[in-house]
């Protein structure tokens, strides 16, 4: 234990044992088994594996969307195991950025609004300045006033980029980026995505079944069956 806190205070990510079942009709599902993991700050991480094998329960647990069932996740040294879900929310809102395969815009807000309210809901005066100068650096400087029915596939996932990179976090979680895009789109948009990491300096935690994409990350975790392979 000793020397996995040492490692914990020199990482952003550290699991421990981490494990989620979950109870089914058929009995006790087990969708991740005793994940020990260490990721550095800076790092870009793929995760692969088929549909199934424990990906996305993953990057929840580690974003602190889910509980494990048992074992420990650590970000930033803090223990986020131990903490309720109000505690969890607000670390999410100092660390972490999310960019999700369905893009997850509100509806009702422009593409301008979309960026901007991470900021607003931290109370940041500089909200509408930031949001435009980032909307401008993905190439959406005319389409600012824009409902999200009104963008293409492309040019939403460049303002959830644009969302994802606002708050500068520490941590940026990718799931399935490209999966509703076509491949010429799904290639512009990984070329930005791969830019704003370098210039944010964040660590990337990338989901993805593109086995090329994955080559472009620093390292590659393999699930199977819900374990490291």
């Amino acid at each position: 234990m000793k020397t996995q806190i040492n490692q914990v205070t020199n990482s952003v990510i550290v699991t421990e044992g981490l494990a989620k079942s979950v109870l089914t009709s058929e009995g006790v599902l087990h969708i991740l088994s005793s994940i020990d993991l260490i990721i550095k700050s800076g790092e870009s991480i793929a995760i692969v594996g088929e549909s199934g094998s424990g990906k996305s329960t993953l990057i929840s647990l580690l974003a602190g969307l889910d509980k494990p069932s048992s074992g420990a996740i650590f970000l930033n040294g803090k223990s986020i195991t131990m903490m309720d879900e109000d505690g969890r929310a607000a670390l999410r809102n100092q660390l972490i950025g999310f960019v999700f395969q369905s893009f997850q815009l509100l509806p009702g807000l422009t593409a301008l609004e979309n960026v901007m309210l991470p900021l607003e809901l931290r109370g940041d005066k500089t909200a509408k300045a930031a949001a435009t100068a980032l909307l401008h650096r993905v190439g959406l400087a005319q389409r600012l006033t824009h409902a999200p029915k009104q963008l293409s596939g492309g040019e939403q996932q460049r303002v959830a980029l644009a969302r994802a990179f606002v708050t500068r976090p520490a941590i940026l979680f990718a799931d399935e980026p490209t999966g509703n895009l076509d491949s010429k789109t799904g290639a512009n948009i990984i070329e930005l995505l791969f830019e704003l990491n370098q210039e944010n300096r964040t660590t990337l935690i990338l989901v993805t079944h593109d086995h090329a994409l994955a080559a472009r990350c620093h390292r590659t975790i393999r699930l199977e069956a819900g374990c490291l392979v």
